[in-house]
Parts: C-alpha cells; sequence; structure tokens
C-alpha cells in the first residue's frame, strides 16, 4: 500500500445530521425511554450509541405505550403512521429529512391533481413504504430498467414519475429513459428527487475509482446509499467492498494494492472511518494520506425553534 485517498464529501449529510440533533434534542426534552419508529439512520454505530442513551427504536406504534412520544424517522412515515400516532395520543417528533418531505409533498400534490404515479425504488426500503403511502391506491413501484420495460399501467392522462432519494444516478437515468420512451406524457418535478449528498458522493466516487485499483465503502449493509457508493466503484472496473468495523479489513489489502480510495454513506459517523484507516495503517507511518475534494457542501438543516427551546430550558 503506496497512499490512502479519502473521497471528500463523504459520510454524514444535512438530513442525517438533522435527525440525529432531533434525536438528541428530543431526549433532553423528555428523557427516557424515548421511542423512535424505525431506526434513525441506517447505521448500526449510530443506533446502538442511542440506545444505550435509553432510546427505544420500534417497528410498530402499537409498541409505544399510549401518551408517549415518538420520533419519525430520517427516512419518513405515510399517513397511516402519523393516524396509527395520533389514535394513540402520542407526541410526535418529526426527524425526516426536508428532502424526503419534498417527494412526499410532490406525491401529494400530484395525487391532488389527479395523477397516477411511477415511482423508481427499491422495495420494501422505508423511505419507499412511507411516499408510497401517501397515495397507495394511485402509484406502482419500478426497480429496475427491465421492471420498467415490462410495467403494465391502464391509460391516465395524468402520468408522474417520483424517485426514491438514496438511489444509484446512473441506474435512476437508466430507468428513467425507458419510462419516458414508453410514457412520453410522463411528468417529471421541476427538481430532481435524489438527495445532493447522494448525487455528490456518487460524483465523488467516479474520481476516486479512476485514482485507486481499491475502493472501501465504509457504511452499513442496511444503508442504500452506501450499498449505492459501492456498486458505482464496481461498476466503473474497480473492485470495491463494503465495510462497517476495522475487523473486517482484510489483510491482503494492505499488501497487495498501491492505492486504496476511502470513502463512507451518508449515514456512517467519521469516526468509523478513522478506525478503518487505522487498521489499514496498522502502525505504519509512510503512507500518505490524501483528500480528493470534488465539491464543496454547505447544505445545514436546523430542528425547530421550538424544540431547542425547551431543550435549551431543560
Amino acid at each position: 500500500m503506496e497512499r490512502i485517498i479519502l473521497a471528500a464529501p463523504r459520510g454524514f449529510c444535512a438530513g442525517v445530521a438533522y435527525a440525529i440533533e432531533v434525536v438528541s434534542l428530543a431526549l433532553k426534552i423528555h428523557g427516557a425511554p424515548l421511542y423512535v419508529r424505525h431506526a434513525i439512520v441506517h447505521n448500526e454505530w449510530v443506533v446502538k450509541s442511542f440506545e444505550e442513551q435509553g432510546v427505544v427504536f420500534v417497528e410498530d406504534i402499537a409498541d409505544i405505550p399510549s401518551g408517549g412520544v415518538v420520533v419519525y424517522s430520517a427516512h419518513g412515515v405515510a399517513p397511516e403512521i402519523r393516524r396509527q400516532s395520533k389514535e394513540r395520543n402520542l407526541t410526535i417528533i418529526d426527524a425526516t429529512c426536508p428532502l424526503v418531505t419534498k417527494v412526499h409533498n410532490e406525491a401529494k400534490h400530484y395525487a391532488a391533481k389527479g395523477y397516477f404515479m411511477v415511482y423508481i425504488g427499491h422495495r420494501g426500503h422505508v423511505e419507499a413504504e412511507g411516499t408510497m403511502g401517501e397515495a397507495p391506491d394511485r402509484m406502482v413501484l419500478v426497480e429496475t430498467p427491465a421492471e420498467a420495460e415490462r410495467l403494465e399501467l391502464p391509460h391516465y392522462d395524468k402520468l408522474a414519475v417520483l424517485t426514491q432519494t438514496t438511489l444509484s444516478v446512473g441506474e435512476v437515468r437508466e430507468t428513467m429513459e425507458v419510462l419516458e420512451r414508453r410514457f412520453p406524457h410522463l411528468h417529471r418535478p421541476a427538481k430532481e428527487d435524489i438527495c445532493y449528498a447522494t448525487t455528490n458522493r456518487q460524483s465523488a466516487i467516479h474520481e476516486l475509482a479512476r485514482e485507486c485499483d481499491l475502493v472501501l465503502i465504509v457504511g452499513s449493509t442496511t444503508s442504500s446509499n452506501s450499498n449505492r457508493l459501492r456498486e458505482v466503484a464496481e461498476a466503473l472496473g474497480t473492485e470495491s467492498h463494503l465495510l462497517l468495523t476495522p475487523d473486517q479489513v482484510r489483510p491482503e489489502w494492505k499488501t497487495d494494492y498501491r492505492r486504496i480510495g476511502i470513502s463512507s454513506g451518508a449515514s456512517t459517523p467519521e469516526q468509523l472511518v478513522e478506525d478503518v484507516i487505522g487498521e489499514l495503517l496498522s502502525g505504519r507511518n509512510d503512507v500518505p494520506i490524501d483528500v480528493l475534494e470534488t465539491v464543496k457542501e454547505d447544505v445545514t438543516f436546523k430542528p425547530s425553534r421550538d424544540l431547542i427551546s425547551l431543550a435549551m430550558a431543560r
């Protein structure tokens, strides 16, 4: 190993930082136990850290005591989840990423205007379930270009397309091309649904993969955007692996590769990246670490003033 190259940007996006801050504020206000519907972000390290502080993660609203407090995760929830929360008289704190909320609002807008929608996303992903829940009778999911080719729709005068925020830019482009060819009257939102952080991190991987003979993505296997980063590097012909902890570093990575590129998913704490680098170096001080910066990010999302004021009062 001659060199380690770090991608920039990498790691936490504004939506993840926002969700983590919201849970931290909610803990100050309400104390433990604090219930969060679904993992706040898709990273086991972050989830475990909150569990140690008394946060309880649940999938079913029925598992939260009536009259309790619920935080919605960064991935958003369907209206049915909100209905169940009100039914149980829960205090709701919403940590949904504003960029996911944007797609929910688009779904509501199109449904109100009489559109039928095609949603490009991954089946079973909590973000997809939340968005599709906004108009379950007016939306169908497609996951791949091949599925888009096979898609059969009854005739609709108004047809629109929405996208999960964490998908591969290239994969969405291919699927979109198929849909637009097959359904020429398909309407697209004015702004792209794939979030800025997903796009920026995938663009950085394009540059990193050209410079390196091995690309490591630090992130969880449950993280959609982390998986997409590994796939992007692999599609460019560079060997790539997804790992979360330093004990997953393989001995041959230290000896058989000259230039190792490292990035991390949008829900990955920087400490995990540092731990992986520490294991790769394992006492060596002759390996330079360079940063390959492709774009500067300055996006931030702030919790509500009321939430911050309540936390400060405690």
